[in-house]
């Protein structure tokens, strides 16, 4: 399950971001890899204890909260404190295909399963050549480019890269979330069944007889697979 989630952060928390980015100090990525990936990685990334870092990662974690689409679609038991990337032409900047690790622990030693992988990307797509996100599942390759503040969420299991850049500067927020529900397959029919429970109850309303059954349907499915 591969999912665009549009404008997760908007204009004004964009903007914000990238001042923030823009005056900040940027170390080798690979300080933060393990040994397979920091292999095939050349990119620069934030300090995770810097001010920026924690303010912006603060403002992502509130956003997703309140975005409907991406509770619904990932189930969130856990979220890893977002970290940020800059891929520059000048820096002959990429990442090779890699799975990211399984488990990850976050600043206070909380261990989190990386059920999902997410890429908030923070630079108009205009601004930079190159730098797609590449994944790849069974029905074959996926890139992905997004306008600034929209957000791809994919199975963390997925083998993925980045391209390389060859103009401008690609900046973006990565994170990784678990789950309540680690199977992507149930996490897919969970969403499936929400969404066609809200597309009904526009046309039909919250108490019609069908949408009470398949909301009650839902959430018994959710109390199977739930992991809370």
């Amino acid at each position: 399950m591969l999912i665009t989630i549009p404008a997760v952060l908007d204009s004004a928390q964009v903007a914000r971001a990238r001042a923030l980015l823009d005056a900040a100090a940027w170390e080798d990525g690979r300080r933060t890899a393990g040994q397979q990936s920091a292999l095939a990685k050349r990119n620069e990334q934030l300090p995770p204890d810097s001010a920026q870092a924690r303010e912006l990662g603060a403002a992502i974690l509130r956003a997703l909260s309140a975005n409907a689409l991406f509770v619904s679609a990932a189930l969130p038991k856990r979220i890893f404190p977002p970290l940020f990337n800059r891929y520059t032409a000048e820096g002959g900047h990429a990442f090779g295909n890699h799975v990211d690790n399984a488990i990850r622990y976050s600043p206070d030693g909380t261990r989190i399963r990386t059920d999902l992988s997410a890429t908030l990307f923070l630079a108009d797509p205009g601004s930079y050549e190159g730098g797609e996100l590449i994944v790849e599942d069974s029905y074959g390759a996926h890139a992905v480019k997004l306008p600034a503040g929209d957000m791809v969420l994919y199975p963390a299991t997925s083998l993925h890269r980045v391209e390389p850049v060859t103009r401008g500067a690609r900046l973006a927020s990565f994170f990784w979330i678990e789950s309540m529900v680690r199977d992507d397959g149930q996490r897919s029919l969970l969403l499936d069944l929400d969404v066609g429970i809200r597309s009904l109850a526009e046309r039909v309303g919250d108490s019609d007889p069908a949408i009470v059954s398949l909301t009650g349907t839902y959430h018994n499915l959710l109390r199977r697979w739930a992991d809370a």
